[in-house]
């Protein structure tokens, strides 16, 4: 899907040079993907603690029955 953003060149071409990457678009997609991850951890950090478990729960024994 072709797709016209207007985008800081400049930092674009950082984004290149500091990753490395041949192209305009590996350095987008290359953001991209590492903003998506980044935002996932997010959620997760976010959630830690609030999700209840059963203390009984025995994982080592579920383990072996499978």
């Amino acid at each position: 899907m072709a797709t016209n953003l207007a985008l800081d060149d400049r930092l674009i071409e950082r984004a290149r040079r500091v990753g490395r990457h041949k192209s305009k678009k590996e350095a987008v997609t290359a953001a991209l993907d590492e903003y998506v991850r980044h935002r996932k951890q997010l959620e997760l950090l976010r959630r830690f603690g609030t999700i209840d478990y059963d203390p009984r729960y025995n994982y080592k024994a579920r383990r072996r029955r499978s």
